[in-house]
């Protein structure tokens, strides 16, 4: 028998609890099985989840597939039809030792199993809080926390608050006291991760803000060089938030914002709770806090309803955020979102915009890897020869250096994406 192998798609916060699913299945004993822990964020997604379980199963023969995440989650009976599949697994069941132990040994017969018996997914809906903390993050060099999950808004292209539930906060002392752990283990950088990591704390007595358990961390782990912070909402940014942008170094000068779209008409449509200029006056006010700080953000192309001079609009945000990092997504209908039923663009026309927003993501980190070349930077070592700003831009170099450990070093020039140094 061998031991299971997974695979995961999707965010970071999957990855962090695929690591748990790891530590869970070797306590339980669970031999010969596959688990993939899928994402719903996209159609695509899930197509691509679908495809990775087929390609698993040929390569596993008479190994036990099981499926969980998002997708497991809001579409149970999608993979619990698939011949491939044993166990469909809910978000909350697989982090519960419990489900695990009942996977100990092979299921015989699986393939002849009925696709109700399959599926162990409960309603996510009534989950109040988050799962113990089961590991002390992961990551070989960068340490990524979960601190929250869950997602109380209803944006209507967004099927992921179904595959999640609501949102749940992590209390500030099980994460500054895994904080602590992390750094005597020596990781120089902790990432906070969440679904929607401003919302942080709304449910926990007193109510306190992301700026607040930000502050907390940076006081009580004094021996923690470098704070980050995954994608936040920015009309959530709280005043201890922006405090801290202005006057702690140890946070790191990089934002991930989830912005979408950049014409109010269509930001209305997919029910965001910010406008236009709400996103440029954030923007503003960090970069003015913080000179040398850095934004990357989250753009749908094709959103149903979007002229070409709406997404003109999103085009044109690039600049008046100054963003530095895109991702662009296609616009996908997820069944069961209300933009599924609005009037749709074609889908040549989703494709070439996105191209295009991406083209224009490329020549903005072209610029802004221009204007490091002769700059000094601390760089994290991820890899002998990779390692990242505190801008989270890559830096290739020439010669190795230590892995894990924080170097100085004067960028050259740039190529391929990436800063030479």
């Amino acid at each position: 028998m061998t031991a299971p192998i997974f695979a995961t798609l999707g965010c970071r916060l999957n990855a962090y609890e695929t690591e748990a699913m790891k530590e869970l299945s070797a306590a339980a004993g669970v031999e010969n099985a596959v688990i993939v822990n899928t994402c719903a964020v996209t159609a695509e997604a899930v197509r691509k989840a679908k495809q990775e379980i087929r390609r698993l199963s040929r390569e596993n023969p008479g190994a036990t597939i099981i499926v969980t995440g998002c997708a497991a989650q809001t579409e149970p009976e999608t993979f619990a039809a698939m011949p491939e599949v044993a166990r469909v697994i809910g978000n909350h069941e697989k982090m519960q030792a419990e489900t695990w132990a009942g996977l100990r040994a092979p299921i015989p017969g699986a393939d002849l199993i009925g696709v109700t018996e399959k599926v162990q997914v409960d309603d996510i809906m009534s989950v109040k809080e988050t799962a113990g903390h089961l590991i002390d993050g992961f990551g070989r060099h960068r340490a990524y926390v979960q601190v929250q999950n869950g997602c109380d808004h209803r944006c209507t292209f967004c099927i992921i608050p179904y595959g999640r539930g609501n949102s749940r906060s992590v209390p500030a002392g099980v994460v500054v006291e895994q904080i602590k752990r992390l750094v005597d283990k020596g990781f120089n950088e902790v990432v906070l991760t969440g679904v929607d990591l401003t919302s942080w704390g709304a449910d926990l007595p007193a109510q306190p803000r992301l700026g607040d358990l930000v502050m907390r961390i940076l006081r009580l782990v004094p021996d923690l060089p470098r704070l980050r912070i995954s994608s936040i909402d920015s009309i959530e940014a709280d005043e201890a938030l922006m405090g801290a942008i202005a006057t702690e170094p140890r946070l790191m000068p990089h934002l991930h914002l989830s912005l979408q779209a950049g014409d109010d008409l269509i930001l209305k449509r997919m029910k965001r709770r910010h406008l236009r200029d709400d996103a440029i006056r954030f923007c503003e006010e960090a970069r003015r806090l913080r000179p040398d700080m850095v934004f990357g953000a989250d753009i749908i192309a094709g959103f149903p309803t979007e002229t070409e001079e709406m997404f003109a609009r999103s085009v044109d945000l690039v600049a008046d955020c100054g963003l530095t990092f895109l991702h662009v997504f296609p616009f996908s209908p997820r069944k069961g979102t209300p933009a599924a039923r609005m009037p749709q663009v074609r889908g040549p026309e989703i494709k070439e915009r996105a191209a295009r927003l991406r083209a224009v993501g490329d020549a903005a980190l072209a610029a802004h890897l221009a204007a490091q070349v002769g700059v000094a930077h601390r760089v994290l070592m991820e890899g002998p020869r990779m390692g990242r700003t505190e801008q989270f831009t890559e830096v290739d170099f020439g010669a190795d250096q230590p892995e894990g450990q924080i170097v100085t070093a004067r960028v050259a020039g740039f190529a391929g994406g990436r800063l030479v140094a």
